[in-house]
């Protein structure tokens, strides 16, 4: 899934950096003080999961959680995708680094609309948030599949066969990844349902925690 250098156009290379920068800049923006633990535990969980790989022709697939990165984390996912894709390429090479901005396109961008989408759904019984939250997983990657196959595809006619192979070599892990978030999802319902709690309220004033002030300091 992930996209080596040389692959991209330059300009799909710098409009993929362009766009993720201030993607990323938006989801620190969004990101509250409280909900850091969590953020760090997500991105820890899509390292681990990325980091297992399994041949599939001239491509390899590997477990990505856009979707249960989404609906875990709201709008703070684009953050986590990011952090771990860098931590990914730096220390493993696993994706170029100048194809880093696409890469996160690819993944964070799913986690976005999926993270809506289970806010918008899960409802309030466990039995649905579980349901929401499979679609959500399996969603995630689908669309994450189709972006790497369009990605692909731009970098010209020698990788439309790769492009094609990828896309199909992803219909497995989608299966596998709504499986996954819908137990996952089920699971935080029963024992930590606050961890589901909407994540995309509020405005960019309340985002970020502030010390409570002292009246005396003011006079």
């Amino acid at each position: 899934m992930h996209i080596s250098d040389g692959v991209l156009p330059m300009s799909v290379t710098v409009g993929g950096y362009a766009a993720s920068a201030a993607l990323a800049a938006w989801s620190a923006r969004r990101t509250r003080s409280e909900t850091l633990p969590k953020v760090a535990v997500v991105t820890a969980a899509f390292f681990v999961a990325s980091l297992i790989h399994i041949p599939f022709g001239p491509t390899s697939v590997h477990l990505l959680i856009p979707g249960l990165a989404g609906a875990l984390l709201g709008p703070s996912a684009f953050l986590a995708v990011g952090l771990g894709l860098l931590l990914q390429s730096i220390l493993f090479q696993f994706g170029g680094l100048t194809a880093l901005g696409a890469n996160a396109l690819m993944m964070g961008v799913p986690a976005l609309i999926c993270g809506v989408f289970f806010q918008r759904l899960k409802g309030r019984t466990r039995s649905r948030q579980s349901i929401v939250g499979g679609i959500a997983g399996a969603l995630g990657t689908a669309m994450a599949a189709l972006i790497l196959a369009l990605l692909l595809a731009a970098g010209g006619e020698d990788f439309f066969g790769v492009a094609k192979i990828a896309l199909a070599a992803h219909v497995p892990v989608i299966l596998i990844e709504g499986a996954v978030s819908a137990f996952t999802i089920g699971f935080l319902a029963r024992v930590k349902p606050e961890m589901l709690e909407p994540v995309f309220a509020g405005g960019a004033d309340d985002t970020h925690d502030t010390a409570p002030r002292d009246p005396s300091a003011h006079g």
